[in-house]
């Protein structure tokens, strides 16, 4: 089997600002410091828990560079402990768009060993803007080859009204009835103008057969790509069941989760019913308990 990369994902930035701090306005250089710190210890608690993890098994981290750079600097110098993966896209958008219009400078500065990007698709979008996001990635695909910066394409597909009315507005209904298909096709589309990440990091499925298709597309026509499972703030119970179909898979080769992991913990932080060094070990603990349940179905 390929190595296992079980990324922790702390690049949020805008649902950040707005559901755990609170913020309605741009954050003061105090509030950005905090956000800092909490990413900071997020790290820390991974960098505990990956001497826990199997040979074999690489701990990653994926976080941004507006409140994770020095983050991104500690996991780069880490000597291989930590994968690093940082994302290009701007926060909150519907549409994909660059974070930085100089964005080549930004995706370089870092030693990382992934660029990531978040887009949102569904067969029914408007043709026009699908076809300008597929020809982004397609261009962002070439220059990540070129410039021996793997990519991660995060695949998000959100129900239209017309998918919700077909399963009486039941949305997980929608995830096991109506998303796998509408994935592989979303998948598809993109492979065919261009897009070739390295991994592609999409939603879970709710059995193997579903998991397994997604996996089998990635390498269509001889293209070299893995999956990873993506956590959505999803519930211990959805999580378990995507990581359980997706494990035994070959093609499946990890997850990249991340608030169902620290956002209760960082929540308690900042309410002070707890101190930092909780909040890390808690952390820490959540992180290797998905891990196992990883590991655990995949027979590692």
């Amino acid at each position: 089997m390929t190595t296992t990369l079980l990324i922790l994902a702390s690049d949020h930035r805008d649902s950040l600002e707005r559901d755990l701090y609170e913020l309605t306005d741009p954050p003061t250089p105090a509030e950005a410091a905090r956000i800092s710190q909490d990413k900071l210890t997020v790290y820390q608690a991974l960098v505990d828990a990956a001497p826990e993890l199997p040979e074999g098994v690489q701990a990653g981290i994926l976080v941004d560079e507006q409140y994770g750079a020095a983050v991104a600097e500690l996991a780069s110098r880490s000597d291989g402990l930590i994968n690093l993966s940082m994302p290009l896209e701007a926060s909150g958008k519907e549409w994909f768009e660059f974070a930085y219009d100089d964005w080549q400078q930004h995706a370089l500065f870092f030693d990382g060993d992934h660029a990531k990007v978040l887009i949102r698709d569904n067969p029914e979008f408007d043709d026009a803007k699908r076809t300008e996001q597929a020809e982004r990635m397609t261009a962002l695909s070439t220059w990540c080859r070129e410039n021996r910066r793997p990519l991660i394409i995060e695949l998000l597909v959100p129900a239209t009204d017309a998918d919700l009315a077909q399963v009486d507005g039941d949305k997980h209904r929608y995830d096991d009835e109506l998303r796998p298909e509408l994935t592989l096709r979303a998948i598809e589309y993109l492979q065919d103008h261009g897009a070739d990440p390295a991994i592609w990091k999409v939603e879970g499925m709710d059995s193997e057969d579903d998991a397994r298709a997604v996996a089998e597309l990635a390498v269509r026509d001889g293209r070299e790509a893995s999956c990873i499972v993506l956590g959505r703030h999803s519930t211990r119970e959805d999580l378990d069941r995507w990581l359980e179909a997706a494990a035994p898979i070959d093609g499946f080769t990890g997850f990249a989760i991340g608030r169902s992991i620290w956002w209760d913990a960082l929540v308690d932080l900042r309410a002070e019913t707890i101190d930092r060094d909780e909040a890390q070990r808690r952390i820490a603990s959540e992180y290797l308990a998905y891990a196992r349940d990883f590991l655990g179905a995949r027979g590692q």
